[in-house]
């Protein structure tokens, strides 16, 4: 949602009007879309065996049927995809009103539903120069946009990385994402246990954690005289990644580009169970490059971990340089030139939206 909500933005800069289209789940992100005209339509999964997949693809036709009476109402001059099931009946209804089409991939592979759909979208937007996934007779097609950030995020590009002294706060952020996760509330505390006092006595430590996770998160950093702020989500992220020294991190899509719009080194953790294991391929690049270290969850361990961050944080100079490597991967200008994909396909009214459409006045 955070892409699509960046490419709302940007459109309506331009003066676009921007509409929603999405299932309950992803209207909830709070802080996301403000001012935009929302549409919730049902989406199904497919999940639980032939009786999930027949109510799933139910949901979705109907979920199709709906988006074709708003189209028939907003008259969208596009319809923008930004993966998911969510976004399956809205394209789907695009394609049979023939209203121009585009997708949006975050993943360094391309997804499920954005694979299903490739054939028939007009254009797709890519995160990555390399995406797994994406057949060759698709890539004349395929556009290396970028993944949009927040320009809160954005604007962390022209802030130095903080001043890091010898003796001076060593400060930490960790997160898992928007769900947070437990590996990290069980490992990161007791592998900042394990670094050399004097180490550790700088520590400043911002952990986003799950609600099941952050009471016993908390009792071991108070435990182990850590200091550290807790919370299950992190309102000002921005600010918080802005004054990072070293964040502790998953590897999705949007903590990548975040990282890399920022300029902050990272040791990171990819979720094993992601779909096509996705985000161990997101982590390649910034890796690469220097940027950042990734760790494979099953290699996650305390000792591990206070390895690494000796490695970063007791050479000032080698983290200030990984924070440069990780900004020379960024794409700082994914809205502006996403929004100019947009605009650029051949719709028949005024160019618009998102994860959705546009009607004469707009759809996102």
């Amino acid at each position: 949602m955070v892409p699509a909500a960046a490419l709302a933005e940007e459109l309506m800069r331009r003066g676009h009007r921007v509409a929603l289209v999405s299932d309950a789940r992803g209207v909830r992100f709070p802080g996301l879309f403000e001012g935009v005209q929302t549409h919730v339509l049902p989406a199904g999964r497919l999940a639980g065996g032939p009786l999930g997949w027949a109510k799933a693809a139910r949901e979705m036709w109907r979920g199709r049927a709906m988006a074709r009476e708003l189209y028939r109402t907003f008259k969208p001059a596009a319809v923008i995809g930004f993966g998911g099931y969510p976004a399956f009946p809205a394209l789907a209804a695009a394609f049979a009103e023939k209203i121009p089409t585009a997708v949006h991939e975050q993943n360094a592979v391309l997804g499920r539903v954005n694979r299903l759909v490739a054939s028939r979208v007009d254009a797709i937007a890519t995160s990555y120069g390399t995406t797994e996934r994406l057949k060759p007779k698709h890539v004349a097609k395929a556009h290396h946009v970028g993944n949009p950030v927040r320009d809160s995020v954005v604007a962390l590009r022209a802030r130095p990385y903080p001043l890091l002294e010898e003796d001076g706060i060593f400060r930490v952020l960790v997160t898992g994402g928007s769900q947070g996760a437990s590996v990290l509330s069980k490992v990161v505390p007791d592998g900042l246990a394990m670094l050399p006092v004097a180490f550790r006595r700088r520590l400043q430590v911002t952990h986003q954690a799950r609600i099941e996770d952050i009471d016993a998160a908390r009792a071991k950093y108070a435990e182990l005289e850590i200091a550290a702020d807790l919370a299950t989500y992190l309102p000002d992220l921005p600010e918080q990644l802005g004054w990072a020294h070293l964040v502790i991190a998953r590897a999705g899509a949007s903590t990548i580009s975040e990282l890399t719009a920022a300029g902050r080194p990272a040791i990171l953790v990819p979720l094993p169970g992601a779909t096509d294991d996705h985000q161990t391929a997101n982590a390649r690049e910034i890796t690469a490059a220097g940027g950042a270290r990734t760790i494979p969850q099953t290699a996650f361990t305390p000792s591990e971990l206070a390895k690494q961050m000796q490695k970063l944080g007791l050479d000032p100079a080698a983290l200030e340089n990984a924070a440069g490597r990780a900004r020379a991967c960024g794409k700082p200008d994914a809205a502006r030139d996403l929004a100019d994909l947009v605009e650029s396909l051949d719709a028949p009214v005024a160019k618009l939206p998102v994860g959705l459409a546009k009607p004469k006045e707009a759809f996102a």
